[in-house]
């Protein structure tokens, strides 16, 4: 009886052995499939894992994995798994570019709320100010957006959050991110400095082939010469990672672009110093050359810009109508413009805009998304200039509404609006389609 029950017990133990052994095989064989949720979460592990509006889910990354991840970008092979994920995306568009904000932050890696809590902020007119709201808002649940972000109030700084970023860029694919940058020890009027965020950012950009490009902000004091400090360092510091964007020229040259925001806030003869070749101050022809992009507002800006020694322009608000460069019905008149004068054009589209819970009296730029038609519109009066980049308002800046990023719906003291009856990866789908149409045309433009 005793040698009965041994008998048993190794027959048993040898089938628990076995349906552990066909189960792991199983596990190993069975695909991946990143868009195989009904939202469309499946690609982003921390979305789904976690509820997205949980404010602690960014605290479970200790500070030091973030040297730990820096580490393992560096290294030469990517492993299996990283490669069979990039196989799931479409090809990045390196024509295809994305204003991309990193002054987000909260208490777990910030020790505070940044941007988040953005001030109301006061109309210009101080009698029609008295009718509105003012103070800052208080996220998580009141955040300074008119939609949530299925990241939940993040920070720029928590390397998931950049991961996922990334994923969503590729998904669209997104090739070229623009960052909002002001000098190493500066900042925006609500955020803090953000500059020591880059080299983390170009590794993660990296790993997923995406290139970085620069968008330089209007920080105090901003001037000819201050830029060419600028330009020195980002291209010293900067310019020799794999992920850091450079552009091919007419003359053969690949040179790293720089968009200027408000580049008109100094005047054409000054910009002049550092742009025209005949200059003594001028990066023309020297280690520090660029493409440098204009923004266009104004009509009358037009000459300005090419007094002033541009490559080109773009016209960056996602507001139909809103000044003359944003308007869809003068791509084609400025797309003609730029080319009689050598220039690019790059065209800024949008999914659309509203910033009333940041500016609550400026109802009448709101510019509704239309179930991503608003959306479609712009890409294809930007498609029918033929333009040299199309870029885009914007993949995350959540104040102004014009975020292409994965939003949720969310319950709250606030209302909030969301991509209903559409998943949260709507407008990545809608851009990744557009992506492949102009990569397709501007073959055809070309033979």
């Amino acid at each position: 009886m005793a040698r009965l029950r041994r008998k048993s017990c190794i027959a048993l133990i040898g089938v628990v052995l076995l349906i552990f052994i066909v189960t792991l095989v199983l596990k190993s064989l069975m695909p991946e499939n990143p868009m195989g949720s009904p939202l469309g979460l499946d690609l982003f592990p921390d979305i789904k894992a976690k509820n997205p509006n949980d404010p602690q889910r960014h605290s479970e990354m200790p500070a030091a994995k973030l040297d730990q991840i820096k580490t393992n970008n560096n290294l030469p092979e990517r492993d299996m798994k990283m490669e069979a994920m990039l196989r799931t995306f479409p090809a990045p568009n390196y024509n295809v570019h994305a204003f991309y904000y990193t002054w987000f932050g909260n208490p777990q890696f910030d020790n505070k709320y940044i941007h988040w809590d953005h001030p109301v902020l006061p109309h210009w007119d101080s009698k029609v100010a008295q009718g509105y709201p003012r103070g800052r808002h208080s996220p998580p649940d009141d955040i300074g957006a008119n939609f949530y972000p299925a990241l939940g109030a993040y920070s720029s700084r928590d390397p998931s959050v950049i991961e996922a970023h990334m994923q969503q860029l590729r998904t669209a694919a997104i090739g070229v991110i623009a960052v909002s940058w002001y000098p190493a020890g500066m900042k925006d009027d609500n955020g803090e400095s953000t500059d020591e965020l880059v080299p983390l950012l170009l590794d993660v950009a990296h790993k997923y082939l995406i290139k970085v490009a620069f968008h330089i902000e209007p920080y105090q004091g901003r001037d000819e010469a201050t830029m060419l400090t600028n330009v020195k360092y980002i291209i010293d510091k900067y310019g020799k990672h794999p992920a850091f964007y450079r552009q091919k020229t007419s003359t053969g040259k690949f040179l790293p672009l720089f968009y200027v925001y408000d580049s008109y806030l100094l005047n054409s003869e000054r910009w002049a110093k550092l742009l025209k070749p005949t200059e003594r101050s001028s990066v023309r022809d020297t280690p520090y050359d660029g493409i440098f992009i204009a923004l266009l507002v104004e009509e009358k800006h037009k000459r300005d810009i090419l007094t002033a020694g541009f490559d080109g322009v773009y016209t960056y608000f996602a507001t139909n109508g809103f000044s003359y460069g944003s308007s869809h019905r003068n791509w084609e008149a400025i797309k003609t413009f730029c080319e009689d004068n050598s220039l690019m054009f790059i065209p800024s589209v949008g999914p659309g805009y509203i910033d009333t819970n940041i500016r609550p009296w400026n109802f009448q730029n709101t510019r509704n998304r239309i179930n991503g038609k608003y959306y479609e519109t712009a890409l294809s009066s930007a498609l029918e200039s033929r333009p040299d980049i199309i870029s885009i308002t914007s993949f995350n800046e959540w104040h102004e509404g014009t975020q292409i990023e994965m939003a949720v719906p969310k319950t709250s003291q606030t209302v909030y609006l969301d991509y209903l009856p559409n998943r949260p990866v709507v407008y990545l789908e809608i851009t990744r389609k557009w992506a492949g149409i102009f990569g397709s045309e501007r073959k055809r433009w070309q033979d």
